[in-house]
This record gives C-alpha cells, structure tokens and sequence, in this order.
C-alpha cells in the first residue's frame, strides 16, 4: 500500500481590512462592474491607433455615446478595479534590513525588500508559545532558551522562528497598537546568532509598545531604549514579521514549513505578506 504525504496549509496573515482600527488608516476606493464597463471603453482611445486621429475619433464615439461601454458586457457588467492606500507597514509584512537603516555597522547597503534572498522565505517553521507568560515585558534571550529546551529544539540555519505572546488578541482595536510584549534585543541576537534569517511575531510591532520605549527614553535619555531589536539588525542582517496570527491553530511548535514571500516592492522597506504553515504528514492510500 503507497503511502502519500497529505499537506495542510494554515493562514498565519491578518487581513488588509479598511474598517479595522489603524494608526494609519487603511483607504480603498472602488470602481464597480458598471463603472469598470466604461473604464473599459474609454481606453480604446489608448489602443485603437498611435495616430491623433484614431485617438480623437473614439473619444468623440464614446463621448457621444457610439463608443463601447457597460452595456456592451454581458449582463451590462464590465470588470471592477479597487485601489488601496496603505503604507508597507499595513496588516502582516515583513521588515527588510532597509527598514532598520540605509547602511549597516560597516558602511554596506542594506537589502531592500526586493533583495532579500528568496530561500530565506521558505523554511522548517518552529514556533515559541509564550502566551501563557504572565509577564509584560518584552520577551527574553532566557524565555527563548528555556522554551527551546522545552520543545527540544536547537535552532539551525534558516529556521523561520514564529513567536507566541498572545498579541492579536486585541486586533482590530487601539489596544492593538499600545498592549503587546515586543521581543528583547537579546532574544534576538540569540536566535540571529544560530543563523535564523527571519523571526515573526503575533503583535503589532517587534520590540515593546511606542508608548513604553519613549517613555523609557526621556526618562534615561539613553537611546538603546530606542526600537532596540530594530537597531541590531543594522550590525547583524536579518528580518523581521509583525502582526502575525492564528499561531494557535498550529498544532505542533515544529514540523512544518514555513512560506513568508513578501510582495516584490522594489527599493521598498517592507512589503505585506501572505505567511502560511504548511503542514505535512504520511497517511496511507
């Protein structure tokens, strides 16, 4: 009897939703089907000829209503269009190295989103469940460590670690934006440090909350204070994914691939991402 490997894929994305809370808020404009129908039409004079003649002649058809329009589709219904306005920040993307500064430590061009290497993308997933931790606090180089141990798992080279702090639980709201752990630039350094290319996280941002950070920083004064885990990628490259969801629904911490390609933006900082498990096992047939 064969033996097939079954793939299940879980969406580990939020979506880009324009009535979802945002601190920059999402817009979308749409063209319907019978508004798309004479979109349609009114482009002929961009492909019936190179002349301004031909050019001339089918704005006149179509301004006088000979043209082609809606009522030329089936069911009077042409092809709708939407446009979006968001920034590459919006809903779940990934960070390139260029977010975090246009040069590293040594004066080398970080790589914008279209340049991070596509095998970085794809990989063995391995997922940290923190979200039981009581504490708010960003997460630690010593949770890490202690959670891998746990799952007995060493991290390798290009592992795609998914991080669990229980942070979607307010998304869609301004609680979102302010109630979230955020991950330690020890943590980090930790799991860069093992070759781990991309690290994602179920919150809104990957180090602790706006608010806290400046509030440690005119306090102290001390800049380290400052989107630390953001600032260690200018010495050691790596991405980063925010606002990840759905880890719950993962059933195991490994076990699974791991697809995260971000949109090709060229030159961008980031770009949304549609992050999937993909979930493999043998069942016979």
């Amino acid at each position: 009897m064969k033996q097939k490997k079954d793939s299940h894929i879980i969406d580990l994305s939020v979506p880009v939703d324009p009535s979802a809370w945002e601190p920059e808020p999402v817009k979308r404009k749409v063209i319907g089907h019978r508004e798309g129908g004479d979109l349609l039409g009114r482009s002929l004079m961009y492909v019936s000829g190179t002349s301004l003649f031909s050019k001339v002649k089918e704005w006149v058809k179509h301004k006088t209503g000979f043209g082609m329009d809606h009522r030329d589709f089936p069911d009077g219904k042409g092809l709708s269009l939407m446009s979006y306005t968001l920034t590459t920040h919006t809903g779940t993307h990934l960070d390139s190295p260029f977010h975090f500064s246009d040069v590293d430590a040594q004066g080398n061009p970080m790589k914008t989103v279209s340049e991070i290497p596509l095998e970085w993308c794809f990989g063995d997933g391995v997922l940290l469940d923190l979200s039981g931790e009581p504490s708010e606090d960003p997460v630690t180089q010593e949770e890490v460590r202690a959670k891998l141990s746990e799952i007995g798992h060493t991290l390798a080279p290009f592992d795609i670690v998914l991080i669990n702090t229980g942070g979607d639980r307010f998304m869609g709201k301004p609680e979102y934006f302010s109630r979230f752990r955020g991950i330690t630039r020890d943590a980090t350094a930790f799991m860069v440090e093992q070759g781990v290319k991309i690290i994602g996280v179920d919150s809104f941002g990957f180090d602790p909350p706006f608010g806290k950070m400046v509030t440690a920083y005119m306090t102290t004064k001390d800049k380290d204070c400052l989107w630390p885990a953001h600032m260690y990628g200018r010495r050691h490259e790596y991405c980063h994914i925010e606002r990840l969801a759905n880890l719950d629904n993962l059933p195991a911490a490994t076990g699974f691939k791991v697809a995260c390609f971000p949109v090709n933006l060229k030159d961008a900082d980031a770009a949304w991402c549609r992050v999937v498990a993909i979930l493999q096992h043998e069942s016979k047939r």
